[in-house]
Order: structure tokens, then C-alpha cells, then sequence
């Protein structure tokens, strides 16, 4: 019988070649205070239109965070409400955990220098059938050979999402639209509809923060160590800032074991807030 190593051998190079990523096109909501700031489209594995007005960002010193929505029809494939509430609140987690380690995050009805905004313009759905299939051939080969084989090239779960940083006086100081496809190397397939969408979630989160904080566009390539906040967070410890708290946790080291060998987001985080409905969206 054909070991794993020799299987994975035999694969064309062009079946790997198209292993890549999943497409997802940028996509608005109509949820901006303005469209007329975005530059033009860039990015090779996410791909997003962005403003910032970095010398306006200089003088922020707290910001609060809207509880991410969803936009027209964004959220009709996922079936199940709390799937579609642990994607908004990954979201809505991972930029309140990223922002913590430049400005002091308030709960959202008290005043501050930005609030952040986030909608959910549209989620791809993961074919759980074919994510199941993929965890097993990768466990089993790593078990086999030593190394994981890829995720099969079918079946990936997307993301897109817009975003925008309001100042006091209600202007849009930095914005962004946003999307990114799962691929088989970086994205864990996770059994569940919302597997690649959850995960991306934090994606989109952490790429939001660190333009806001840097004063410029996210890159594909950037590379930065995470925070000390973000490290605690992975590993279930409490946020910096208590309004943090309100968009919930992970289950720390079981949750990162957990996702390792696939099991759905939904059983391992604690979701906070649920997701808000966008005025005359949804």
C-alpha cells in the first residue's frame, strides 16, 4: 500500500500550484460615512481598499468599538445564529485586543477620541465535509511521515468585511474594505461552516488595528511579533482593558489544541456580545 510521503509525491505540481488560496472579491456594504477616501484595490492574499489619515491619528488616546453587524443578506448562508455571531465577535476581539497595546479602550457608550465600526459585507461558507476530510489526511500523514499534507484545494470558506475609524466630530478618519480567501497552508480546516470565516475574522481585526496604529496600509508580508496582550488572550487570560470583556474569550490553551486538530470555534469560545443588526441593512 502507498505510504502518505509517496502520495503526496505524486501530486502535480499545478494541483499544489492551485492550492494557493480561495478568491473572495472586495465587497461594500453601504455602511461608510464615505466611499470617496479609499484608494484603489491592492493585495495578493487579502486584498483591501484603505484610507488613513495618519497625521489626524497622531493625538488618539482612547478608543471604543462598535459590536460588529451584518450587512444585506452577508450573513444568509450561515444557517445557524450563533455561527454567525462567533465571526462578528472574533472580529470585534481581535481589533479591541490588537488596539490595547496603543490606546485605552472604553466601553462604547462612553466618549472617545475613534470609534471603531466593522460590518460584515459577505461570508463563504466552509464545505465541512471536505475541511473533515483534510484534518484527517493532514493528522494522519503527520502521524505517518512527520508533516502535514496540505488542505485539499476545494471546498474553502471566505470573508469580507468594511471598516471605519470615526473621530469625535463624526469624521471618517480611516477606513477600509477588506477581503481574504482561506488556502491550504495557513488556514486550518475547522469542521464547521464558519470554520475559515472565524479564522480570517481575526485576520481582518488584527490587519484593522495595525493600520490604525501605524498610520498606514496593512501589507501582506508584514512582519511584527504579537503583543503581550494578544499572547495572554490566546492563552485565556483576561484583556488590558475591561471593555474588552464584553466581546468574550477563548479557552486558552485547550482552545488552541482544539483548533489544531479541527473542532468547530463554537466549542471552544466564550462569544460575548451578539452580533447587531446594521439600520436599513438587515
Amino acid at each position: 500500500m502507498m505510504n502518505f510521503k509517496a502520495a503526496f509525491l505524486l501530486i502535480p505540481p499545478v494541483a499544489i500550484a492551485m492550492a494557493g488560496c480561495s478568491s473572495v472579491p472586495l465587497k461594500d456594504a453601504g455602511t461608510l460615512s464615505t466611499y470617496r477616501n479609499l484608494g484603489p484595490a491592492t493585495g495578493n492574499t487579502s486584498k483591501s481598499r484603505t484610507f488613513v489619515d495618519k497625521n489626524e491619528l497622531i493625538n488618539v488616546r482612547t478608543v471604543n468599538i462598535s459590536p460588529t453587524g451584518y450587512g444585506f443578506d452577508a450573513g444568509a448562508q450561515i444557517k445557524a445564529p450563533q455561527d454567525r455571531a462567533l465571526v462578528s465577535n472574533a472580529i470585534n476581539r481581535s481589533l479591541c485586543i490588537a488596539l490595547s497595546s496603543k490606546y485605552q479602550i472604553v466601553p462604547i457608550d462612553q466618549p472617545a477620541d475613534l470609534t471603531i465600526k466593522a460590518v460584515i459585507s459577505d461570508v463563504v461558507p466552509t464545505n465541512k465535509a471536505v475541511a473533515g476530510i483534510s484534518k484527517v489526511a493532514s493528522l494522519g500523514s503527520s502521524a505517518a511521515i512527520g508533516f502535514g499534507i496540505p488542505r485539499l484545494p476545494i471546498g474553502f470558506g471566505g470573508l469580507a468585511v468594511e471598516g471605519e475609524a470615526i473621530d469625535a466630530y463624526g469624521v471618517q478618519r480611516a477606513a477600509i474594505i477588506w477581503s481574504r480567501g482561506a488556502n491550504s497552508f495557513t488556514t486550518g480546516a475547522r469542521l464547521s461552516d464558519v470554520g475559515d470565516a472565524y479564522s480570517l475574522a481575526s485576520s481582518f481585526g488584527d490587519q484593522f488595528a495595525a493600520m490604525l496604529k501605524d498610520g498606514r496600509p496593512p501589507g501582506d508580508f508584514k512582519i511584527s511579533l504579537p503583543s503581550t496582550d494578544q499572547i495572554k488572550a490566546t492563552l485565556g487570560g483576561r484583556p488590558k482593558y475591561a471593555a474588552c470583556e464584553a466581546f468574550g474569550g477563548t479557552k486558552g490553551l485547550i482552545g488552541v489544541v482544539a483548533g489544531g486538530l479541527g473542532a468547530p470555534p463554537s466549542w471552544t469560545d466564550r462569544a460575548g456580545v451578539a452580533p447587531t443588526k446594521v439600520p436599513n441593512i438587515q
